[in-house]
This record gives C-alpha cells, structure tokens and sequence, in this order.
C-alpha cells in the first residue's frame, strides 16, 4: 500500500487549516491596528452684535442776509452744515463784504440767521445770531471746554454730558439732561436759561 498517497488529502487539509488559521489571525492584528476614527467638532463663529441704526437727521433751514450774492433768502442745508456751506448756497460772498472776518468752519443750526456785513471802519463783517434769550451753549454739540464753562458743570461732569449723547443720542429738554449724573435740580435750574437743545 503506497503510504505517500494516503497521506497527501491530509496533509492538505491541514496545510489548508493552517493557511486559513494564519488568514484569520493576520486579519484580526490588521483590525486591531486600525486607528480609531478622528472626531471633528466645528465652531461655528460667535454673532456679531449688530450696531444700532443712527437716527437720521432731517435738514436744517438758514435765513442769509448781508453781504452775499443773494441775501434775505432762507436756504436748506443737511444737518450740521457749516458757514461755508450756507453762504455757497446763497450764491458766496458779495465784493463788500469782509472775507477775512468770516469764520467758514462755524456749525450753523436750524433756525440760525446768518449776517454778513460789509467792511467797515469797526472791523464787524460778520455775525452768527445766537439762540433767542442771548448767547447759550448748544448741549447736543458742544465742546469740552464749553460745557465746562457753564455754571454748575466741571470737568467730570462735562464728560458725563458727552459720553451720554455718544451713548444714548441728543438731549431733548432738561429731563434728558436731568439724567446725566451730577446734575440735579440746583443745576437744571441754573442751567434753563443757559442751554438749548437744537
């Protein structure tokens, strides 16, 4: 009886078994080797705060007399124009009148007359009319320093003044400016005849 062909299948099927035993055990270290999946987190950018509308101001109205190319006339100018702005409107100014005597960069007002008078002998050409009652500080543009030259006002209140019309808008009558810490009622009474609120 040939040994060698009895034993042939088995010797297959075990090479086979272990052929496959070693498959297995390959596949399994491959597994295990395998990296664990990244986790990705996304962050998405925080909001940004959206800024509040600024109010729009409404035009303002001029009435320009005097030494221009066309006086007695009342123009409408935009919000916060200046002197140079007003007198171009009214056509510039006229041959008589004083040019070095007039301040172009001054900030008119609605309601403001503007005067430009000849030259003269008492050097007066030009003249910027004050609100009625006298000479007041305009609360709602006013300077450092010309806030503080109101009577009750120092420097730390001036600042209060200004950081409020930054932070919160213009003054309207004396209970806006009631809210400005500092100033209470001694000061508002002092300050009524002094103050306007265009």
């Amino acid at each position: 009886m040939d040994t060698g062909s009895t034993l042939s299948p088995r010797w297959t099927i075990a090479a086979f078994l272990i052929l496959a035993a070693a498959l297995s055990l390959s596949g399994a270290a491959l597994l295990r080797a395998r990296p664990e999946p990244a986790s990705i987190t996304i962050h998405p950018p925080r909001p940004t705060e959206t800024p509040a509308p600024t109010p729009t101001r409404e035009p303002i109205q001029v009435y320009v007399t005097g030494a221009v190319a066309n006086p007695e006339q009342v123009y409408t100018l935009p919000w916060g124009s200046r002197v140079q702005e007003a007198l171009a409107a009214a056509g510039g100014l006229s041959a008589a009148a004083d040019r070095s005597a007039v301040n172009l960069a001054a900030v008119v007002r609605d309601g403001d007359q503007i005067h430009v008078a000849a030259a003269s002998g008492d050097g007066a050409a030009f003249a910027l009319a004050t609100p009625s009652g006298g000479q007041r500080i305009r609360i709602n543009s006013a300077s450092h320093e010309e806030l503080e030259s109101l009577p009750g006002v120092g420097p730390v209140t001036a600042q209060r003044i200004i950081e409020y019309r930054e932070q919160i808008g213009d003054f309207t009558d004396l209970d806006d400016l009631d809210q400005v810490p500092g100033i209470g009622p001694k000061t508002l009474e002092t300050l009524q005849d002094q103050v306007a609120f265009d």
